[in-house]
């Protein structure tokens, strides 16, 4: 199920491989139709991380919410799942193939956190909403230095609604 009011998307899935494909085409239409397609990569990116996380590790039930909202310029996106328990940033090794997750959000986005939404979690991120063309935007982007890594906590921007 999508809803679209405004500047506020949800889509509710299983987050089985199959369907995070689907979810970042979903999430590259949306911020296309608002103009924000210099944001697509990162959260096309943040997004596959963060579904990655729960296909992996969420228990009792992979269903989860991903979910994208523009307030004023700034784009928030979350994903809301059911188990309870809080990931936690791990220091990767450069040799290993998993667990760098959250580095990698903590690397793309402007800030970042994780906190509890009963039943469950959400994991979010923030990405400035650039409304410059995309050339311009692709110019900005290389010159970006991304946040510190570990901020958590909730960010009091981000209001989220309950998605029954």
């Amino acid at each position: 199920m999508i809803r679209q009011p405004s500047r506020h998307c949800t889509v509710e899935l299983q987050a089985a491989p199959a369907r995070i494909g689907h979810v970042r085409s979903i999430v590259s239409a949306q911020l296309r139709y608002w103009h924000l397609d210099a944001l697509i990569d990162p959260a096309a990116l943040g997004v596959t991380e963060l579904l990655a996380n729960v296909h992996r590790h969420a228990r009792p039930s992979k269903q989860c919410t991903v979910e994208l909202c523009v307030l004023l310029d700034q784009l928030t996106v979350s994903v809301h799942d059911l188990d309870p328990r809080m990931p936690r940033l791990r220091a990767a090794d450069s040799w290993e193939t998993c667990g760098r997750g959250l580095a990698l959000i903590a690397a793309l986005s402007e800030s970042w956190g994780v906190r509890p939404h009963d039943p469950g979690k959400a994991v979010w991120f923030t990405l400035p909403a650039l409304t410059t063309a995309p050339e311009e935007a692709r110019a900005l982007r290389t010159h970006w230095d991304p946040a510190p890594l570990a901020e958590t906590g909730a960010d009091p921007r981000h209001r989220s609604a309950r998605v029954g």
